[in-house]
């Protein structure tokens, strides 16, 4: 494991922002002042925190969560503007400065906004402010959300190559047994699909990610060679005591999930994580082989079509079963790949090379369960 864990991203949900009358300053204050004392050793940090909805509610004087799109979206953007203000004064009493960006999954789908995102946030890490992340839900719709801000926060420690994700919650860390707070694993070593069922997949009331968010974000930053930490955050110092707790290998905070030593690149991060499947590939069995053994997908092993997608469209690979082996970005629209497939005569003659997904461009399955 790592010794130092000098950029660090720290995500709060609204659950742990918040009260039954909303916003709670001092609980955001409480979160401040331990980022204000980490930036003080010299880490740069960067904050995902929820919470714009709940603002906007209490300031609409909302009783309960709305259920409509556009009501949620109209407290967010209420909400947004009260809490970034919020944040901004607690920061500027601890002599720091704070940036807000807002972000939404075709943020990070579009390779070019990606990198304009990844530019952003490390300028303004040099500029010595603290980058301050929300998902953009005044716009976000059902196709570009993130679904929660446990993934938004994977996504952003992945997207600037950070050294540890903390993410916040309202329980001890992963529970053997959700009604035993003392059952909390403290160390994991491999996500694997048992510990998939062990989280539990309930949302609290305000907030959107259950512990089954918090696994599924846990994973995107292991595999991106982050080590994260679920940790309790009604817990005095809590933060600063994760921080301790992974920096001197005690695992005694939360859930801490250690890092992959042979994670994915950045890129391929970006193809698996960040990209949403158009359409799917049947293979047969020996393409299947040669993709298990690094080779790239060819046209002569193609069995099936499925769905509609165009040139650079990510799509999954499948065996015959129906077993997803890879995903990758193809070189060949389905249009063509279907007349390709009807007439192999085709292949290396009017097409071009007859590699449809090239193994940089693609990403194993079993990759992501050893």
């Amino acid at each position: 494991m790592k010794k130092t864990y000098d950029r660090i991203v720290v995500k709060i949900g609204s659950s742990s922002l918040s009260s039954t009358k909303g916003i709670d300053e001092n609980k955001i204050r409480k979160v401040v002042e331990q980022i204000s004392l980490i930036k003080s050793m010299g880490k740069e940090i960067v904050l995902v925190s929820s919470g714009a909805i709940v603002t906007g509610m209490a300031e609409l004087n909302y009783k309960s969560k709305p259920y409509s799109l556009a009501e949620k979206q109209a407290c967010a953007a209420v909400g947004q503007g009260i809490l970034i203000s919020i944040y901004n004064n607690i920061f500027r009493e601890n002599n720091l400065k704070t940036a807000q960006v807002l972000l939404t999954a075709e943020d990070f789908s579009n390779r070019q906004r990606y990198m304009n995102a990844y530019n952003t946030i490390k300028t303004l890490l040099d500029l010595d402010v603290i980058p301050i992340v929300n998902e953009n839900d005044t716009v976000a719709t059902a196709e570009i959300k993130f679904g929660d801000n446990d993934m938004l926060s994977a996504q952003v420690a992945g997207l600037i190559e950070a050294d540890l994700l903390i993410i916040l919650s309202d329980v001890e860390g992963l529970l053997k047994d959700v009604n035993k707070s003392s059952s909390v694993i403290n160390k994991v070593e491999e996500i694997t699909p048992e510990v998939e069922f062990i989280a539990n997949g309930k949302s609290g009331k305000l907030g959107t990610g259950g512990m089954s968010s918090k696994i599924r974000a846990a994973k995107i930053s292991i595999y991106s060679g982050i080590p994260a930490v679920i940790a309790p955050s009604y817990k005095e110092s809590v933060i600063l005591k994760a921080l301790e707790s992974i920096e001197k290998e005690k695992y005694d905070v939360g859930t801490t999930f250690l890092a992959k030593e042979n994670n994915l690149s950045k890129r391929k991060r970006w193809i698996y994580y960040s990209l949403k499947s158009k359409g799917e590939i049947k293979i047969d069995p020996g393409a299947e082989k040669a993709l298990i053994s690094g080779k790239s997908l060819l046209a002569v092993g193609i069995k099936e079509i499925l769905g509609k997608f165009n040139i650079g469209d990510l799509v999954k690979i499948v065996n015959e079963n129906g077993e997803v082996i890879a995903k990758g970005l193809v070189n060949y629209s389905s249009q063509e790949l279907r007349l390709m497939i009807r007439n192999k005569m085709l292949i290396n003659e009017s097409l071009g090379p007859e590699e449809v997904i090239h193994r940089n461009n693609m990403v194993l399955e079993e990759k992501m369960y050893p």
